[in-house]
């Protein structure tokens, strides 16, 4: 039965995004790609939380002929080994992926393929990598859990608030820009309105977290709602500061109020998701809707991780992943940061000398950049079915960095679903994701750490001017 299942889940695995790379369209293959990776986080993220129930444990042990034991020994206990190894394994794959692909610069590239296509023997390997870890002894699980893996979750979430922050920046000055070339009164209205927006949610939260989550005797959530707000008006003050906004204009309050807006949702989210040991989580004493909660709750975290993933993945400004850059083989003249440049070798065909002159028309701004790709899709004639196949001159991300991203977000959901769960929340019923302390408070130390890093990112530019030019 075990063989029979994983052949079914491979081939529906693999027919999922072969569906996907066809429905995208022209959307690209690079962004089929990255959809298909993260719908296979998400399925992973699901069936291992689904592995944290009794149910799902005494089916393991029974089509395994009660090789896996679900008793508790010591610190180990029930889905707890299950989960690591799942994720894992998973995490293995993307390592194996990552150093497989180290220097892919185009899909021209004979390794190409293996990150956009070939999903039938990828899914089949990953499963194997599955099966293979249930033979690993628990111990090594027991250490990987409590180390590797919550060091690479830190990871994670480090690299999710450095995106965050950079997309306030890009956010604001992307209405800025379109203020001062278009003067419209549309994207003024946008940008103020919502900053506006954004600062009133933040302080409407914080209202609703005074008046349900900070009763008598609930000191951990007054102190973590109290410290956000104080950090809203400090990062707010910061960002209008005389002293920022002489050497970044286009610092302000649109930026702070996409960082509020988040960090008090943390919180909030935070407050929300902890043990009711204290009496201070009135949501887990509404119990007429506790699965449905718990249920709805899990898939939205597990959408989450995944949408962030490929997000971190995928984003070159912070970073430092690979842009397109359209290098197509040929020296460029004058282009320092590898943008289109002159033509300095006799191309060999016919095509090459339709793309230099392409290439030519994009660096005198007479074509957009996307007519490369447009010209390359034209050309291949030998596979109208596919995509349009928009990395035949530069890859849009670094495959390498993009595994590398996924492996620390497997890392992350096996440290939140493991994370001090409570045995008796196993029997006969899913587990809520994240109500714990340990992801309440990495949840509240992470808004944190956000403030820090956008504040941070404010007063750099005055502490070292030499490094940053605006």
């Amino acid at each position: 039965m075990g063989t029979v299942w994983g052949i079914a889940a491979s081939c529906c695995g693999a027919a999922t995004c072969s569906a996907v790379f066809s429905s995208c369209g022209k959307c690209g293959n690079s962004i089929a790609t990255r959809i298909a990776y993260a719908l296979i986080l998400l399925f992973n993220s699901i069936v291992s939380w689904i592995m944290l129930t009794d149910w799902a444990m005494k089916k393991l042990s029974h089509l395994t002929l009660d090789y896996v034991d679900i008793k508790c020994h010591g610190e180990l206990c029930y889905g707890y080994a299950a989960v690591q190894r799942i994720n894992f394994a998973l995490g293995m794959f993307h390592v194996i992926m990552a150093l497989i692909l180290i220097g892919v610069r185009s899909s021209k590239d004979g390794r190409a393929p293996i990150q956009n296509g070939f999903w039938g023997p990828k899914i089949i390997g990953w499963l194997v990598m599955v099966v293979l870890t249930f033979f690993v002894p628990d111990s090594f699980f027991l250490v990987w859990g409590n180390y590797f893996a919550m060091i690479g979750a830190c990871l994670f979430l480090l690299i999710g608030l450095i995106l965050l922050v950079d997309l306030a920046h890009n956010w604001a000055e992307y209405c800025q820009e379109k203020i001062e070339v278009t003067e419209s009164r549309f994207w003024t209205g946008l940008l103020v309105g919502s900053t506006l927006f954004m600062y009133l949610a933040s302080f409407a939260m914080t209202i609703v977290m005074y008046i349900y989550f900070a009763r008598s005797g609930c000191g951990m959530n007054q102190a973590a709602i109290t410290i956000n707000l104080l950090l809203i008006l400090i990062s707010s003050t910061v960002s209008i500061h005389p002293t920022v906004q002489n050497i970044n204009p286009r610092a302000g309050l649109a930026q702070s109020a996409i960082v509020a807006i988040y960090c008090t949702y943390l919180t909030l989210s935070a407050v929300g998701m902890e043990p009711d040991d204290h009496q201070c989580n009135p949501l887990i004493r509404a119990r007429g809707t506790r699965k449905a909660t718990v249920i709805i709750g899990a898939f939205v975290t597990f959408i989450t991780v995944a949408y962030t993933t490929t997000r971190a993945a995928t984003y070159g400004l912070a970073l430092g992943a690979q842009g397109n850059s359209y290098g197509n083989g040929y020296t460029a003249v004058g282009s320092d940061d590898n943008e289109h440049g002159l033509v300095t070798q006799q191309p060999e065909s016919r095509r090459e000398m339709r793309q230099a002159a392409l290439r030519a028309a994009v660096e005198s701004g007479s074509l957009p950049a996307s007519a490369l790709d447009d010209s390359d899709s034209d050309d291949e004639d030998d596979a109208p079915a596919k995509g349009r196949d928009d990395e035949r001159n530069a890859t849009q991300y670094n495959y390498s960095l993009f595994h590398v991203i996924f492996f620390l977000s497997t890392a992350w959901v096996a440290t939140l679903l493991t994370s001090s769960f409570n045995e008796k929340e196993m029997e006969n019923d899913f587990v809520p994701v994240g109500r714990t302390y340990w992801a309440s408070w990495a949840k509240i130390i992470s808004a944190w750490v956000c403030y820090g890093i956008y504040t941070w990112s404010l007063v750099a530019p005055v502490v070292l001017p030499e490094r940053f030019d605006y």
